[in-house]
C-alpha cells in the first residue's frame, strides 16, 4: 500500500512538473532577405536578358504615391523622398506642404531651392519596370515598386528638366549628363533591377558592360531582393 501511494505521489509530481519543461522550439519567422555586395561586372552577369513589351502598359498601372513609408505623418511617399534627400530641410506646413529647403539633384549636379522645379523620379522608369517583368506583378507589387523606400536608389529626387530628358529611356539611351555620375548610375540601374528581379534587353545589357569593363570596373553595388 505505500509503496502504491508513493507511486501515484510520484506520478502526480511528474505531471505537475510537465508544464515547467520547455515548450518544443517554434519555427524561427522568416528572415530579411540579406544584403548583397557584389561588383557592377558581376552584377551586370546576373541580369537575365529577355525581349522588352510595353503592350497594355499605362502609368495608372503602377499606383502612387501613396502614403507612404510613415502613414501616420501626412506626407505621401513623394513628399517622404523629398524630406530624406534634403540638403537643408524644408518646412512642412498643414497638409504635408513643403516650403524652402535645397536639394542637389544628382543626374545633372544642380542646387535646387524649393520643390517646384524638382521631380521625385523612379531610377527605373514604370514603363522599363513593366518592360522588364512587372507587367506580370500583382497590382500590391507593383504598387511597392512605384512606392519603393526600402532602397535609397529606387526614388531619387532630381530636375524636372534631367528627368524628362531621362524619360522612360535605359542605360543604352540615357545617362546622366555629369560624367562623375554615370558610374553611380549604372550601379543604381542594376542594383535595382536585381532587388526587384527585373530582366534586361540586348542593348542595354551591352550598354551596361560598356561601364562594367571600363571606366566604372571599381564600382561596388549593394542591394537587398525586394519581399
Amino acid at each position: 500500500m505505500v509503496i502504491k501511494t508513493l507511486a501515484r505521489g510520484l506520478s502526480a509530481l511528474s505531471l505537475a512538473l510537465v508544464p515547467l519543461l520547455p515548450s518544443p522550439a517554434t519555427p524561427a519567422a522568416q528572415a530579411a532577405p540579406a544584403a548583397e555586395v557584389t561588383t557592377l561586372a558581376d552584377a551586370v552577369g546576373q541580369l537575365k536578358v529577355t525581349e522588352e513589351n510595353r503592350a497594355d502598359y499605362t502609368s495608372s498601372s503602377f499606383r502612387h504615391w501613396n502614403a507612404g513609408e510613415d502613414t501616420t505623418d501626412g506626407c505621401d511617399t513623394r513628399a517622404e523622398v523629398l524630406l530624406a534627400e534634403a540638403v537643408v530641410a524644408p518646412t512642412v506646413e498643414p497638409g504635408c506642404k513643403l516650403t524652402g529647403g535645397r536639394w542637389t539633384s544628382y543626374f545633372d549636379g544642380q542646387e535646387v531651392t524649393g520643390t517646384g522645379s524638382l521631380d521625385v523620379a523612379h531610377l527605373v522608369a514604370l514603363a522599363e519596370a513593366w518592360d522588364s517583368g512587372a507587367s506580370a506583378w500583382t497590382a500590391g507589387r507593383r504598387e511597392a515598386y512605384a512606392n519603393d523606400q526600402g532602397a535609397d536608389v529606387s526614388l531619387v529626387a532630381v530636375t524636372s528638366r534631367t528627368n524628362r530628358q531621362k524619360a522612360d529611356k535605359d542605360p543604352a539611351d540615357w545617362m546622366p549628363p555629369s560624367p562623375e555620375v554615370q558610374c553611380r548610375y549604372a550601379g543604381e540601374w542594376v542594383s535595382t533591377k536585381l532587388r526587384w528581379q527585373l530582366t534586361a534587353d540586348d542593348s542595354e545589357l551591352e550598354a551596361l558592360k560598356v561601364y562594367a569593363e571600363g571606366p566604372c570596373e571599381d564600382t561596388i553595388i549593394r542591394y537587398t531582393p525586394a519581399a
